[in-house]
């Protein structure tokens, strides 16, 4: 099946050299291009774009607005956000992962990642590099309204598997890894993980990162150790 991608950036030459990238991989095609996230929102509509590769800096309607609106719409439910910026600043890390993106990459990442970075999020994982992850973390950790204010309970919904699976995502590991942290099948583990998205109206990995460091469930430090269980 062919991945629908949309580019949008307000850099034609930027935009020239990603279509000319993803056009290379066999099942990624180039279906629009957009130089605001105005028209982003619109050509997604039209274009059917399965993941949309967006700027954080555009005009009218820059990138973390456009990914706010696209995820607060049902109809574009399917869509799938990949930030792309110049530099992994705390802050777009934070306001993106909020905003509904389902992943953050450098512009400087090699060609290979950014192609796996759309097979990535394009099938309901997340994409956090271990940079951005850490970000997240530290800006989750600055801001006392969110930090001091974890209600446990919102994992009440979870099974205790669950919020170890959950946890485990947080600090950034593949079904794979959780699967041989946690003697299980790769199977079971995307299942677990599958279902605790469900429970919790998680719309993919990235918003469990929220909700597992919103609810406390992940420590102060746990990024930096990503063999530690994250339980309390």
């Amino acid at each position: 099946m062919t991945i629908r991608v949309l580019l949008a950036d307000d850099q034609k030459l930027i935009r020239s050299g990603f279509r000319v990238l993803v056009n290379s991989a066999p099942d990624l095609e180039v279906v629009a291009e957009a130089e605001n996230g105005r028209q982003a929102l619109e050509l997604a509509r039209s274009e059917r774009a399965d993941v949309i590769l967006m700027d954080i800096r555009m005009p009218e309607l820059d990138g973390l607005a456009a990914t706010r609106q696209l995820t607060a719409d049902e109809s574009l439910a399917g869509v799938k956000v990949l930030i792309l910026t110049t530099f992994e600043v705390d802050e777009y890390v934070f306001e993106a992962i909020r905003a509904g993106a389902s992943g953050f990459l450098g512009k400087g990442a090699e060609p290979e990642e950014l192609i796996a970075a759309i097979h990535t999020i394009a099938r309901g994982d997340a994409l956090l590099s271990p940079k951005a992850l850490r970000g997240l973390m530290n800006r989750f950790l600055a801001q006392p309204e969110l930090s001091s204010g974890a209600d446990s309970t919102e994992l009440d919904v979870l099974t205790d598997r669950e919020r170890e699976v959950v946890g485990l995502v947080a600090l950034g590991l593949s079904n794979e890894e959780i699967a041989d942290q946690l003697v299980l099948s790769p199977l079971t583990a995307k299942t677990h993980v599958n279902r605790a998205m469900m429970k919790l109206d998680a719309r993919d990995r990235a918003q469990l990162v929220v909700i597992a460091y919103r609810s406390g469930l992940v420590r102060s430090g746990a990024v930096e150790q990503p063999g530690v269980q994250p339980l309390q």
